[in-house]
């Protein structure tokens, strides 16, 4: 791989327990170009795996996990980590005990902790009882030995003390991109006629009828289907057209677009990037000021969530991006 690709690539360290399993299970997600195990946060240099077995270093067994976004999501790689660990369960996971074997997450990058607090925050709402899952920039990390890397594909009867089947919940789309899989009993049980009609068909609404078009609380609106964040109320304005009006969505990355020939016309779709929902359309016609773009979405496809309900809800690391303003977008 050449500097300009690698350059794409981001990374994220997981820790839970056993690091073979965790290395193991991650490299089977398309988009991740690779995954190594090693040792992370902990104190001195260069720690052996007898040293970290002590629980004298403070070093936790971690995966260093190098993806592509444009394939997969930070977003989908953090909720696949809360399914292969209990997050409840302090310096163990399986049969592993120890400091070691602590929980946690561990980013080079401070934009990141908006989406992996978002994830955190949502599955703690969950479980009864505050997360043992430590959230921290990573300060250290030294690879393991070398007979710990792709340990599992060197002996695929290895002790792994986690599970591969949630790895179902993964599909990819006809773009290459990782999506999340809900299965169509399920969605038709989760959405009304018309959200599923909208998001799984690609149909519109009429104008004027959604329940969004001319909401003016401020707020954070989701993919009805997958509650990934899409758009905030600070950049939504009125354009008049009759349907949920944006000058832009949350983030760059929660929105994918497509060529959309249908009905005579040649406009571009966009939908959701890891549920794939169908959101609407993006025209040239919007607030110059704001960038000239306006995002016509259809409110079938959001959830919104309200100012005051975003930190209970899970989305308290959004809260900053809500602006309320006398100057506010929220008109034309």
């Amino acid at each position: 791989m050449n500097p300009e690709q690698n350059k794409n690539f981001r990374e994220i360290y997981f820790a839970g327990g056993c690091f073979w399993g965790v290395e193991e299970y991650f490299s089977r997600i398309p988009g991740v170009q690779d995954c190594v195990s090693g040792y992370a946060n902990g104190y001195g240099a260069n720690p052996s795996y007898e040293d970290v077995c002590s629980g004298m270093t403070g070093f936790a067994e971690t995966v260093l996990v190098r993806y592509n976004p444009d394939i997969v999501t930070l977003r989908i790689l953090t909720e696949q980590y809360f399914k292969i660990i209990d997050p409840l369960s302090l310096n163990r996971q399986g049969n592993d005990i120890g400091s070691q074997y602590r929980t946690g997450i561990f980013y080079t990058d401070e934009k990141d902790t908006v989406t992996l607090r978002t994830v955190m925050d949502t599955v703690q709402k969950g479980l009864p009882a505050p997360m043992a899952v430590e959230l921290a920039p990573l300060n250290h990390f030294y690879p393991a030995e070398s007979y710990h890397q792709d340990y599992l594909k060197v002996n695929p009867n290895g002790y792994c003390h986690i599970h591969f089947n949630t790895l179902d919940d993964l599909t990819v789309g006809s773009d290459g991109k990782v999506r999340v899989r809900l299965s169509e009993a399920a969605l038709k049980e989760k959405l009304t006629v018309e959200q599923y009609e909208v998001t799984q068909n690609s149909a519109t609404e009429r104008p004027f009828t959604g329940q969004y078009y001319d909401n003016h609380e401020p707020g954070l609106y989701v993919d009805i289907v997958t509650g990934e964040p899409l758009f905030v109320s600070s950049d939504q304005f009125d354009s008049g057209c009759g349907w949920p009006s944006f000058t832009k969505p949350v983030d760059s990355s929660a929105v994918t677009e497509l060529t959309d020939t249908s009905h005579g016309m040649k406009r571009v779709e966009i939908r959701s990037r890891e549920g794939d929902s169908h959101l609407g359309h993006v025209f040239p016609d919007g607030p110059l000021e704001k960038g000239g773009l306006r995002y016509c979405i259809n409110s079938a496809s959001l959830r919104f969530i309200p100012k005051d309900k975003m930190e209970s809800e899970g989305y308290g690391a959004y809260l900053s991006q809500v602006i309320i303003s006398p100057s506010s977008s929220q008109t034309d």
